[in-house]
C-alpha cells in the first residue's frame, strides 16, 4: 500500500466529464524486423513477462472513508491484464488519419477508476504492413519522464527481447476501510500545525517573489489569469480529436544555433505562430500575447524510476502580438528564461504542500461544481495552450523484436484551454501529439500544418540570417537544451 502524494490525488479530484486527466502515446512499429513476426498473443506474453517492472500496472486506486485523506494504491488482487491489454484494427486504408481518429476515440473515454489505471490497444491494419499501440495511463500514476521510463522497460534495444524475471514473486495487498481510515487519522490530527507553517512559508515566498519581480528591470512572465479570452476558451465536452505531425530535430537545433534560446523556446515559437494563424483564420487578432502553460520536470537523480508527479508548471508568454517569426522567438526565449529564475522563488514545494493539506473530497466537489456552472468560462483564462516537451532516446527501440519508427505522446486539455501540444524526440526526429477537445477545436489537424509552417519559417530565417544572426557568446539563453 502507497498513499498517493497531494499532488498526485489531485489529478484523481479535477476530473469531470469533459476533463479526463490521462496521458497517452501512440507508437507505429515495423514488424518486418521481429525474427518471429507479429501477433497479439506475443505482445500479450511479453507484458505479462513484465509486469514487475511497470509497477502502476497492477497497482488500482482505494478512497479512504468519507475521502478524509488522500487515496493509497493497492496491488490489485484482482487484476486481470486481458482487461487492459486489448487488440484492435483500422478500417482500409489503415493511415495516420485513421490511427488518430481511432487514437481520439480511445483518449476520449475515461479511465475505470476501480482497476488499475491504464489501457494498451495493440492496433493492426496500418498501411505498409506497420502495426501500432495506443497506450494511456493516468496522469495521478506518471509525469512525462516516469512515463518514459516505464516505455524503457516495455521496449528492447535489438530485436530479440530480453528476459528479465522478477526478483521476488508479486503479491497482492489486503487491506480494509478500517485500516484506511485509521491510517489517515494521525495525519489528520497534525494538519492544523502543517498548515500554519505552510501559510507562514508560502508569505514569506510570495514577498520574495514580488521583491525579485520589483527589482528586475524586465517584465515579469505572465502572471495566472492573465491570458486573452479567445473562441479557444470553453468549456470543455467529454469528446477529443488528434492530430499528429512532426519535424526534424537537426532543423530546430539549426533556428536555435541561430537565434539563440534552447530547442523548448523554439517549439514554443512553433506553437505561437501556428496558434496566430488558427485564430486569424477564425478573425480574431488577440490584443494582448497568449500564454503557454510548460509542465518543468523537478525529477532528482534520487528519484529517478519513482513513479508519481515531480513536475513544476511555468506561464510563459508566447509573444503573440509580434509579427516578425524572429523577434517573437526571442521575446518567448526571454519570458522563459524570466519563468524559470521565477519558478525557482516560488515553484513546486510550495504547490505540493499545499496539495497535501486539501481535502480530497473538497477538491472533488469545487471542481464538479465548476464544471457544472461553467465557472471557467466567467473568469479570465489561467493560460491558452498547454505545451509540454520531453527527449526521448537516440537509438532504435523495439517491441516484440517490431522496431519502433514513431513515437507521438498526448498529454490532458482543460476547461478553458482545449488544445495541448505534447512533443518528445526519437531518432532525430520530434514528433507531436496535439489533442484538443473536439468542439472547441475542429481544425486540430489545421494547427498540425500550422506548426510546420511556424518552423519552415524560422528555418528560412535562420539560413538568410546565416551567422551574422547568431547571438554573442555569453549572452542570454543560448543553452543548447
Amino acid at each position: 500500500m502507497q498513499r498517493l502524494t497531494g499532488f498526485d490525488s489531485a489529478f484523481f479530484q479535477v476530473e469531470t466529464a469533459g476533463t479526463q486527466m490521462h496521458v497517452g502515446q501512440t507508437c507505429v512499429f515495423d514488424p518486418s524486423t521481429a525474427p518471429e513476426g507479429h501477433s497479439f498473443e506475443a505482445v500479450r506474453q511479453l507484458l505479462a513477462d513484465r509486469l514487475h517492472l511497470v509497477p502502476p500496472f497492477r497497482r488500482r486506486l482505494a478512497d479512504v472513508p468519507l475521502r478524509l485523506h488522500h487515496p493509497v494504491w493497492l496491488e490489485d488482487a484482482d487484476f486481470d491484464l486481458d482487461y487492459h491489454v486489448r487488440p484492435a484494427a483500422l478500417p482500409a486504408p489503415g493511415g495516420v488519419a485513421e490511427l488518430a481518429d481511432f487514437t481520439a476515440d480511445v483518449m476520449g473515454r475515461p479511465l475505470h477508476r476501480h482497476r488499475p489505471p491504464w489501457e494498451m490497444y495493440v492496433v493492426e491494419g496500418l498501411e505498409g504492413g506497420m502495426v501500432a499501440s495506443v497506450t494511456k495511463v493516468h496522469h495521478a500514476a506518471i509525469d512525462g519522464l516516469s512515463g518514459a521510463e516505464i516505455t524503457a522497460n516495455l521496449l528492447d534495444l535489438s530485436p530479440e527481447p530480453v528476459s528479465t524475471p522478477p526478483e521476488e514473486p508479486w503479491e497482492p495487498d489486503h487491506t480494509s476501510a478500517l485500516d484506511l481510515g485509521r491510517g489517515a487519522v494521525g495525519d489528520l490530527i497534525r494538519q492544523p500545525v502543517t498548515v500554519a507553517r505552510l501559510a507562514s512559508r508560502t508569505v514569506g515566498s510570495a514577498l520574495a517573489l514580488r521583491r525579485r519581480n520589483r527589482s528586475d528591470e524586465a517584465p515579469p512572465p505572465p502572471a495566472p489569469f492573465s491570458a486573452p479570452r479567445t473562441s479557444l476558451q470553453r468549456s470543455l465536452g467529454p469528446h477529443r480529436r488528434i492530430a499528429f505531425t512532426e519535424v526534424s530535430l537537426d532543423k530546430v537545433k539549426a533556428v536555435k544555433n541561430t537565434f539563440g534560446g534552447t530547442v523548448n523556446d523554439v517549439i514554443l515559437a512553433m506553437c505561437a505562430g501556428a496558434l496566430r494563424s488558427l485564430l486569424a483564420s477564425r478573425g480574431e487578432h488577440p490584443e494582448r500575447s497568449l500564454v503557454a502553460a510548460v509542465p518543468v520536470s523537478v525529477r532528482t537523480e534520487e528519484q529517478r524510476g519513482t513513479m508519481g508527479n515531480q513536475v513544476s508548471a511555468m506561464l510563459v508568454s508566447l509573444a503573440s502580438t509580434v509579427e516578425d517569426p524572429v523577434e517573437r522567438l526571442r521575446a518567448i526565449a526571454a519570458s522563459s528564461g524570466r519563468a524559470k529564475a521565477q519558478d525557482k522563488v516560488f515553484g513546486v514545494q510550495e504547490l505540493s504542500d499545499w496539495a497535501e493539506v486539501v481535502s480530497p473530497g473538497v477538491l472533488s466537489r469545487a471542481a464538479r461544481l465548476a464544471a457544472r456552472f461553467k465557472m471557467l468560462e466567467r473568469l479570465p483564462p489561467l493560460h491558452n495552450v498547454i505545451v509540454s516537451n520531453f527527449p526521448g532516446p537516440a537509438f532504435p527501440l523495439f517491441f516484440s523484436g517490431a522496431r519502433m519508427v514513431a513515437a507521438y505522446p498526448m498529454g490532458p486539455v482543460m476547461d478553458s484551454a482545449p488544445l495541448n501540444i505534447t512533443v518528445q524526440s526519437y531518432m532525430g526526429t520530434m514528433f507531436f501529439g496535439l489533442v484538443a477537445c473536439r468542439d472547441a477545436v475542429p481544425e486540430v489537424w489545421d494547427v498540425a500544418e500550422y506548426l510546420d509552417d511556424a518552423l519552415n519559417e524560422l528555418s528560412k530565417a535562420a539560413v538568410t540570417a546565416g551567422p551574422a544572426g547568431r547571438r554573442e557568446p555569453g549572452s542570454a539563453n543560448t543553452s543548447t537544451d
